[in-house]
């Protein structure tokens, strides 16, 4: 049986090392939990941290989140279905928007709700996923701060998240000006700028980013120690807070070459033969996860001998290479994993998940 053990004294050191640098800069952070998936085992040990704010992308995870702790604030963070608005005013204490529709719809529900939702409009910085287009921000303020049960309490920005356009002080300098402009308009003070996600934290540390910016949303680095930019983990931080365990099912020593005549395989693959291993072998083995669970792609065996060599839809084969570990049927094999691996493992209803200390 494969399970995910989630490591807590690892979790609270990457917390606390966090936590730290962002007060000492004067700034505001939240979790992004969307890791987690909802699980409540997993969510009690982020809210035992003490965090101010939660973020996430499922409005059942902060109701979840909100059943667990009413006080914690709630951040959705994309911009809402219509179908969901009820929820999302029930569940969010804010969101992120990029639609004036959206924004009508949401100040008509916390109005029926007797509630004031806090609204972050998102701006279109060159990622080109979600955001208002520059040049149509003041506009677009202008229709939405006057709405009532609604109050725009920041302007944000996500980068790196679609096309890979990596945050720079030019983009940052350009999102504290649309700041300054409401200010000049309207002579109203937004409180965030929120434009630091883990991606942005290398510069942070830099002394780089502009003092605008003043609200941080944190997922990667929390979990997997990540310095996205330099594809390193920060110095003292963790990168197995999450681990994956799965038993080996199999173990035998085989051809290194299939035989027979070769088509594409379920996934639609077709294989390369590499003629220099004809006649050769080596060990084996299989394992209790397959592609349902995890691309084989975001697996860092622990183990730097062993080799994934690929997956069907709920077996993983490895080769072991010259490992000197003893391996036997039964035994455990531990996996780091990529931030979308564990995305995919932790929605998986087939993998159990634990606790360790």
């Amino acid at each position: 049986m494969a399970f995910v053990e989630l490591n807590r004294t690892k979790l609270k050191s990457n917390f606390d090392k966090l936590d730290a640098q962002f007060k000492q800069k004067e700034i505001r952070w939240g979790i992004v939990t969307k890791l987690l998936c909802g699980n409540r085992k997993y969510l009690k040990e982020v809210l035992s941290l003490g965090p101010v704010e939660v973020h996430d992308s499922r409005i059942s995870n902060l109701k979840t989140l909100k059943e667990m702790n009413p006080d914690v604030q709630t951040v959705y963070i994309k911009p809402p279905a219509k179908r969901s608005i009820e929820d999302i005013v029930k569940y969010a204490d804010a969101s992120f928007n990029t639609e004036f529709y959206t924004i009508k719809l949401l100040s008509e529900e916390a109005v029926k709700q007797g509630k004031t939702h806090r609204v972050i409009i998102m701006i279109e910085l060159g990622d080109l996923r979600e955001g208002v287009m520059g040049e149509a921000f003041v506009d677009f303020y202008r229709k939405v701060f006057r709405l009532p049960g609604i109050k725009v309490t920041g302007i944000g920005s996500n980068l790196n998240c679609l096309h890979g356009v990596m945050p720079s002080q030019d983009k940052f300098i350009q999102l504290s000006l649309y700041k300054e402009l409401i200010k000049a308009y309207f002579d109203v003070d937004i409180p965030w700028i929120t434009g630091g996600t883990s991606v942005v934290l290398t510069m942070l540390y830099r002394g780089q980013l502009p003092k605008g910016v003043n609200h941080f949303r944190i997922g990667e680095t929390l979990f997997f120690g990540a310095n996205i930019e330099e594809n390193t983990v920060f110095e003292g931080m963790y990168d197995d807070v999450l681990k994956l365990r799965a038993e080996i099912i199999e173990l035998t020593e085989k051809p290194m070459i299939p035989v027979g005549e070769l088509a594409e395989n379920p996934s639609g693959e077709m294989l390369e033969i590499d003629e220099s291993l004809y006649g050769k072998t080596s060990l084996r083995a299989i394992i209790d996860i397959g592609l349902l669970d995890i691309a084989p792609d975001f697996l860092i065996p622990k183990d730097e001998h062993i080799k994934v060599v690929g997956a069907s839809s709920d077996m993983l084969v490895l080769d072991f290479g010259y490992t000197d570990k003893q391996y036997n049927v039964g035994d455990l094999v531990d996996f780091k994993l990529k931030y979308m691996g564990a995305l995919g493992i932790m929605n998986s209803n087939y993998i159990e998940k634990r606790i360790v200390n």
